[in-house]
């Protein structure tokens, strides 16, 4: 498995309640800009329409190369799952008032793979919350690895 994109600002603004792996289709010139790592997956989400998943405003740049056809960057592409899987998340996030959020994109052997998240979003007063605690278990550590170099 190898790590094309990862969105960061996801974990930092969303509570993740679920992850799930699933394909996406992609044209050829896609596949070459994806191996090429031109991809940007802040500012993308994925809705459920007509029993069917998609994934909108995930940038794919051009290829360089390309022929006549260029796809456009911001088009909307298909996530492929199990049409159970698709059933509940959107359920859920129908009911719940969830997010789905696309978190990493990869290759799987030579599979093109992105992991959602189902998410709830967080408040302005939970990411101070996190951020103390991340500062706090950062400065324990650093006492602990103190106490035994001395």
């Amino acid at each position: 498995m190898s790590l094309i994109a990862k969105n960061r600002k996801a974990f930092h603004d969303y509570e993740i309640l679920e992850k799930y792996e699933a394909g996406i289709a992609l044209c050829g010139a896609e596949v070459k800009a994806v191996r090429a790592g031109k991809v940007s997956l802040s500012d993308s989400y994925a809705r459920c329409c007509d029993g069917e998943l998609f994934i909108n405003h995930l940038h794919i740049s051009s290829y360089a190369r390309v022929g006549f056809q260029v796809p456009d960057p911001y088009r909307q592409r298909k996530l492929l799952l199990n049409k159970k899987e698709i059933r509940h998340l959107g359920t859920e996030v129908e009911r719940k008032q969830l997010t789905l959020i696309p978190l990493s994109l990869y290759f799987k052997k030579q599979w093109v793979k992105i992991e959602l998240g189902l998410c709830r979003g967080r408040k302005k007063w939970d990411k101070r919350r996190k951020i103390a605690e991340k500062e706090s278990k950062r400065k324990i550590r650093q006492l602990i690895a103190g106490k035994r170099s001395v």
